[in-house]
């Protein structure tokens, strides 16, 4: 097995830091899709996201676990290399790393396809076969999946099963022109921005409950994501309509588990589902604060039996 290279280096913009402090979730997305394109360059694909290409790397899922916060100003790279690879498909390592310190920031497991722009499965060329042997790596325990699975799942997600569960709007609009790659795709990190967006509202209630019971009442109260799971199903365009529902799927001793559905209003369909493990957490002190027993009894009746990816 070959060492992970490095496929991206920059930084935190204070623009890129949320209302929590740190780097917001779309931004970790957006350096992920980047970092792909540096692995593309390192596979002999180096036009792979350009307008002119004749194939690219179609994201089909992605697995995150964040690991350590990223504040405004901090540096950052990125290392990856390929996990696997099948005729048309593989799996993608990345690992986003503090500069200074080289501790694990973020990690991305990323399963791509060769397509070509219109979608359709493309096989790999043998000289990108050959690059990606000397690119082979394993995925180190701090980027295993710990709680959400990365098996393959068919899709329980649509309008009519948000209705009947009762799964509750979170987020609705239009997606425009410069939301789009140089494919006309919904860029990936719109699909965790708008979760990220929409679901100040679902929890608002979950915090509550988690504060009402803490044993110490915390001054700030916020949320952080530890593991998170996006499977893309179709791709909406420019003007396409998108419709989010999330729900609470269930919660421990310190997590809750939250899943979302980006649903085409017009059709019904879903154009992506994803899961998520949270944790409610203290602004000042930086850390998370526990569910007690009364919180847990609070929040069940927040839970929505039945829902899944």
């Amino acid at each position: 097995m070959a060492e992970a290279v490095e496929i991206w280096r920059g930084g935190v913009n204070t623009w890129e830091c949320d209302e929590m402090g740190h780097m917001n979730v779309r931004f970790y997305v957006a350096r992920f899709m980047e970092g792909l394109g540096g692995m593309a360059l390192r596979l002999g694909l180096p036009d792979a996201f350009s307008p002119a290409a004749s194939s690219t790397l179609l994201v089909r899922d992605h697995h995150i676990r964040f690991l350590k916060e990223a504040h405004a100003g901090a540096p950052l790279h990125m290392v990856g290399g390929v996990v696997a690879m099948d005729a048309t498909s593989a799996t993608i390592l990345q690992v986003l790393l503090h500069t200074r310190t080289n501790a694990p920031c973020a990690t991305c497991i990323t399963r791509v396809q060769h397509v070509d722009v219109s979608g359709a499965p493309l096989v790999w060329p043998e000289a990108v076969r050959t690059a990606a042997e000397a690119l082979m790596v394993e995925v180190p325990a701090h980027a295993a999946p710990r709680s959400i699975t990365t098996d393959a799942v068919q899709s329980i997600a649509s309008l009519e099963a948000a209705d009947r569960l009762g799964v509750g709007c979170a987020g609705r609009g239009l997606i425009a022109p410069q939301d789009c790659d140089a494919f006309g795709r919904m860029r990936p990190e719109l699909f965790i921005g708008r979760v990220s967006d929409g679901v100040s509202g679902l929890l608002a209630p979950v915090r509550k409950a988690v504060i009402e019971a803490a044993v110490e009442t915390p001054k700030r109260v916020g949320g952080a994501v530890l593991e998170y799971r996006l499977i893309y199903l179709n791709w909406p365009r420019a003007g396409s309509h998108i419709e989010l529902r999330s729900g609470l799927k269930g919660f421990d001793d310190k997590t809750q588990r939250m899943v979302h559905w980006l649903l085409d209003p017009v059709t019904g369909k879903p154009w992506g589902v994803s899961e998520a493990v949270a944790v409610n957490f203290d602004l000042d002190t930086r850390k998370i604060i526990p569910i007690a027993p009364a919180a847990r009894e609070a929040l069940q009746p927040f839970v929505t039996a039945g829902l899944g990816f």
